[in-house]
């Protein structure tokens, strides 16, 4: 089939590259033209694991093109995914300015049918905006669908979860449209959900608010288990073992970030307050996790006294292994809490620290690998759990640490191995 991908930013660019592996002919565009003349010179602006073979691949096998002309790939495709930004606004809710702005591209490009799907996350009734601005902008009088085909690709993992999806959702409003799709998807071979555009648009917004309430209410329950002294990794593996509740998402440590999660559950909470209801489950989730942040800040400073000049390093700065996204991440704001507590901050991590440079700037020093942060440190804080962070010479650590204390912020290590060795150490709801 053509496709043509609006918007190049992670769902955009591992999307396009994906369906184009499945044989299809896929044009991604975006208005930002250095981005697209990177991509054109086979330079990649994200990091993802096996992405940048295979944009080469198929780049090589001419069925994936790089474009800042949306009417023109408009003009050339069956197909018009819609992949931009939707960021949060002030109030939390859903920027789609960029939305709009394609639309009319799309309505003004159209020489033939159609079919406009929503990739984007976007707020439930958004396909009904986006089906009038349409009609509004057309310049020939022809058919058109609208549907909603939300994407649950994991940063780290987003190739194989393309590939090999738990589900495919369509939301849509015509046989035609349906059929489109679901030829579109055949070769994956995956169970596909069929729904209207609304019960698409909200399918995604309740997932990931959902996944984002069980990190809270492990991380709750950890505070309960560091009071009365037991290790939450014990109780969440006792918990997640009944099938109905599983073990996914259910790991205590220093909050969720990303992208997605603390987007949608805001867009969400605005979404209801929109409706007339008043979401003050998901109100809390956030709650919790703003309250973890902190929680990690005060247990630094209980082990280390007063923060001022103490010289603290940080090991992980994307919001998760496996990419280099530092939006919303925890290590960032927590970072931040320290500076401004007096703290000297030395970090590392393997590939998010250019990104990580336009958020923090020079108020911190960036360090070459895991060892050279802690030289000379007070303290270490496992904010990411990279593999590399996982297997480590401890007495070295220990030898170059000023002090040999360590934060494990997401629950890697093993305690007694590490007071064996002689080191202070914390974890997130355990002894």
């Amino acid at each position: 089939m053509k496709l043509a991908i609006l918007g190049t930013g992670y769902v955009g660019i591992v999307t396009g590259t994906c369906f184009a592996d499945l044989g299809n002919d896929v044009i991604c565009v975006d208005n930002n033209e250095e981005k697209i003349k990177q991509l054109n010179s086979g330079i990649i602006p994200i990091y993802e694991p096996g992405l940048e073979e295979l944009i080469k691949k198929n780049r090589q096998n001419e069925r994936l093109s790089f474009s800042s002309d949306n009417k023109e790939a408009v003009r050339k495709s069956d197909i018009i995914f819609i992949c931009v930004g939707t960021p949060p606004r002030n109030d939390g809710s859903a920027d789609l300015t960029g939305i709009e702005k394609v639309s009319r591209d799309i309505a003004e490009s159209m020489d033939s049918y159609k079919l406009v799907v929503e990739k984007s996350t976007v707020p439930v009734e958004t396909g009904e905006r986006l089906k009038d601005a349409i009609k509004r902008n057309m310049k020939n009088d022809v058919e058109f669908d609208v549907a909603s085909n939300p994407e649950f690709l994991r940063e780290g993992s987003a190739i194989e979860d393309f590939n090999s999806p738990d589900r495919i959702v369509i939301g849509v409003e015509s046989k035609k449209a349906e059929k489109i799709l679901c030829e579109l998807y055949e070769p994956l071979n995956a169970k596909i959900v069929v729904t209207n555009i609304k019960g698409a648009e909200i399918i995604k917004h309740a997932a990931n608010s959902f996944l984002a309430t069980k990190i809270s209410f492990i991380n709750a329950v950890s505070n309960i288990c560091e009071k009365v002294g037991t290790d939450i990794n014990a109780v969440a593996e006792g918990v997640g073992l009944d099938p109905r509740i599983n073990s996914r998402f259910l790991k205590a440590g220093i909050g969720f970030g990303g992208s997605c999660f603390p987007k949608d559950l805001q867009a969400f909470i605005r979404i209801s307050e929109r409706l007339g209801y008043s979401f003050d489950l998901l109100k809390e989730v956030e709650k919790i996790n703003e309250m973890q942040r902190a929680l990690v800040v005060k247990k630094v400073s209980d082990m280390l006294w007063n923060l001022p000049d103490k010289i603290i390093a940080v090991w992980g700065l994307a919001f998760k292994p496996n990419t280099d996204d530092i939006r919303s991440a925890p290590a960032i704001d927590i970072i931040k809490r320290l500076v401004a507590e007096g703290a000297k901050i030395r970090v590392f991590d393997p590939v998010a620290m250019e990104n990580a440079k336009s958020e923090l700037g020079d108020q911190i020093i960036y360090c070459q690998d895991a060892y050279e942060a802690v030289e000379g440190a007070d303290c270490v804080v496992l904010m990411t759990e990279w593999n590399e962070f996982k297997e480590l010479d401890w007495q070295k650590v220990k030898d170059i640490m000023k002090q040999p204390i360590i934060l494990d912020g997401r629950n890697i290590y093993d305690p007694d191995k590490l007071k064996g060795l002689g080191f202070k150490y914390t974890g997130i709801g355990r002894q």
